[in-house]
């Protein structure tokens, strides 16, 4: 096992005595989810990333199952237009993961005969697919060996193992040494390992109240050995919905996706009293390919 690199002040707990509670832990608390399950298999898991972006699971669990019972394979997704995909993605947020998700189908159908990809460098060459999402499949739907670092993840080895509250905003190289030299050296046990920690995160080692009464690896923790010192880097600021250009948007398109043709311009202007940021809204979506303008003042979704 590769030593953890870690600041000097921070004592660096054994990637072994980390492994075993967390994945015990894992196997008493972990939440009985869609993606989880055998059937699910790696299209259900990729589906479930995409969709687990910046959203809680409790908004994304009923448009999950709507989307695998009405595509359950990524060429039943590929064969319908983009803008089907911008429909059912409904109020999730961030719509042009629906737009990338109906992308990566439109490939894997296309290069890999409709069966998600193994391996790791056919996953990241997908489009609409990065470093995390890549190793997040190979690892949740194929029991791979990688560092999978979401926003859990990260916030986990940030305390346990670098003694500091809170990750940087973006994930940095020796973040990434860290969360390899944490790996287990058995395949299976390292994707298990992956599950775990980022489930940990999510539950007990939250970035607000965080429950250490509840971890399995809090004697190990070097933030909390440290006294739980104050993060000190960058404020953390809330991201803000009212009034942003991103509402303005999200009114926009529920227009569209409600309605079973081209909609007028008119009933575009009437969700949103500020011409300015609506006309910027609009012409944000339109670049961003998630509304297609057309003759006479009208816009639908995108047909190809």
């Amino acid at each position: 096992m590769t030593a953890i690199e870690t600041p000097e002040a921070a004592p660096a707990p054994s990637p072994d005595r980390l492994h075993t509670p967390v994945l015990a832990w894992f196997d008493q608390h972990a939440r009985d989810l869609p993606w989880r399950r055998p059937e699910a298999g790696a299209w259900g898991v990729m589906v479930s990333e995409f969709m687990l972006q910046q959203t809680p699971v409790s908004r994304v669990l009923p448009v999950y199952e709507q989307w695998l019972a009405r595509w359950p394979r990524p060429a039943a997704l590929a064969a319908e237009a983009p803008g089907e995909a911008v429909r059912a993605w409904g109020r999730l947020g961030y719509p042009r993961r629906a737009l990338r998700l109906h992308g990566a189908a439109v490939a894997i159908t296309e290069r890999h005969g409709g069966d998600v990809p193994s391996d790791h460098a056919q996953l990241l060459a997908l489009p609409g697919i990065g470093e995390y999402t890549a190793a997040a499949v190979a690892s949740f739907a194929y029991g791979q060996r990688h560092a999978v670092l979401d926003t859990n993840v990260r916030r986990v080895i940030a305390r346990a193992v670098s003694g500091v509250q809170y990750p940087p905003n973006a994930t940095t190289a020796a973040e990434r040494r860290i969360a390899r030299a944490l790996l287990p050296d058995d395949e299976a046990r390292a994707a298990r390992w992956a599950a775990a920690s980022m489930e940990l995160g999510a539950l007990v080692c939250t970035a607000r109240n965080e429950d250490c009464g509840r971890c399995p690896i809090a004697r190990e923790c070097a933030w909390r050995l440290a006294g739980k010192p104050a993060h000190e880097g960058p404020a953390r600021r809330g991201q803000t919905y009212a009034g942003t250009d991103r509402q303005v948007r999200g009114k926009l398109l529920a227009v569209l996706r409600e309605a079973h043709g081209p909609v007028p311009q008119a009933a575009l202007d009437a969700v949103w009293h500020e011409p300015v940021q609506r006309a910027r809204a609009l012409d944000g979506l339109v670049a961003d390919g998630l509304v297609e303008p057309l003759d006479g003042g009208r816009y639908r979704l995108p047909s190809a």
